[in-house]
């Protein structure tokens, strides 16, 4: 063998290997590209595309802290009401709040399916548990006040009673139940109607919400297989509304309704006035352990009617000022004002002053006894709140 042949048998060798080796190789596939969120504005502003699907998301909700003097009624379970050595501790209420949001919204071949969330978190005074002490602050509770899915019309889950949503709420102004107009809280079966032209109905089967029979508010929650039953129309047009609703409680049967009329007067100033009646044939009377004597679930209102009116005005695109006065059959008046100014868009500021005369107030066991939101028969209460909405 020669220097020549070697040289080449060790070429040949080296060749050999080198081959083997490139065919086990590993071959590094390439990155896929990245999946960016997209954003969805079928819904509004705020709505993205939950990565790899169709549903679109938005995600909100707000920070809240409350300041509260004076003696009328509770905002929000803020209010304390602590009583030592026979006279009222009265001080500073306090409350702050985180509030959790979600939406979500899909195209199906049976019509939108959305859903809606709200998860509230409270730390304040409260007074409701003595193991806190005197107007202890503390992590208070936390509450589910919303969740429901809808698909097209219908509408289940956790929601607000059609009998107060449908018709709206009494002005925007923070203490708008000095005079109650219904309960709120309660599992729904609904269907929504909507023409297209301005007018639109609802029909809602509500569980409702609340003590039972022994509790200390009456009967809320249903306690028999029919449920409460909620109806309303509504007309809607560039001036305005026009709206109105019925429901029938089941555990008393009874009937209440309100009416509603709603006026855009100008760009700057929208108006409205609500009535609501209702039977109380089988209502209790109230006692010490049943307060809330001829009140059910819808008619929260003292006596067989009410009233609400009150409106908005916007002096310029950062400042308004709300309004409302209500009034019942059994002479209950409450005043409510307040002026909003938003500071920067998403943060608010509200100073609120509330007056509340209780007309049927006195000491349990007297034919003056009612529930009241007042320590006393004339109360006077101011807030002031300040929110970041996002």
């Amino acid at each position: 063998m020669n220097i020549k042949s070697l040289l080449l048998g060790s070429a040949a060798a080296l060749l050999a290997v080198s081959g083997a080796r490139a065919a086990d190789a590993v071959v590094v596939a390439e990155p896929e590209p990245a999946e960016y969120v997209k954003i969805c504005d079928v819904y509004g502003a705020g709505y993205f595309y939950i990565p790899g699907t169709e549903t679109c998301l938005r995600i909100g909700g707000y920070v809240r802290y409350d300041i509260g003097a004076g003696d009328v009624g509770s905002f929000d379970g803020a209010r304390s009401n602590d009583v030592q050595d026979g006279k009222n501790q009265e001080t500073w209420y306090k409350n702050t709040r985180f509030t959790l949001k979600t939406w979500t919204g899909q195209e199906t071949e049976l019509g939108t399916l959305k859903t809606y969330t709200e998860t509230r978190f409270n730390f304040g005074n409260s007074n409701a548990d003595p193991d806190f002490g005197s107007n202890s602050a503390h992590n208070k509770d936390v509450s589910l006040n919303f969740a429901w899915i809808q698909l097209g019309g219908l509408r289940v889950g956790k929601d607000e009673s059609a009998f107060d949503t449908f018709i709206g709420y009494a002005g925007n102004v923070i203490q708008d139940t000095l005079v109650p107009y219904g309960d709120f809280d309660t599992n729904v079966v609904q269907y929504y109607f909507d023409a297209g032209n301005g007018f639109s109905a609802v029909v809602s089967l509500e569980e409702g919400s609340g003590a039972g029979v022994d509790g200390q508010y009456g009967v809320g929650t249903i306690d028999s297989y029919v449920p409460h039953v909620v109806g309303g129309v509504k007309w809607t047009q560039g001036w305005g509304a026009i709206s109105g609703v019925v429901a029938y409680d089941s555990n008393y049967e009874e009937v209440a309704g309100k009416v509603r009329l709603d006026v855009n007067v100008s760009n700057e100033l929208s108006l409205f006035i609500m009535g609501g009646y209702g039977t109380d044939d089988n209502y209790n009377d109230a006692t010490y352990d049943q307060p809330a004597g001829g009140r059910g679930f819808y008619k929260q209102w003292g006596g067989n009617w009410a009233v609400w009116g009150g409106g908005t005005y916007k002096f310029n695109e950062k400042t308004s000022f709300n309004a409302q006065v209500s009034a019942d059959d059994w002479k209950n008046v409450g005043v409510a004002a307040n002026v909003a100014y938003d500071i920067v868009p998403g943060f608010t500021v509200t100073a609120e002053v509330d007056y509340l005369h209780a007309g049927k107030f006195g000491e349990a066991g007297t034919e003056n006894f009612a529930w009241t939101p007042a320590d006393k028969k004339n109360s006077v209460g101011g807030l002031l709140r300040f929110q970041r909405s996002f």
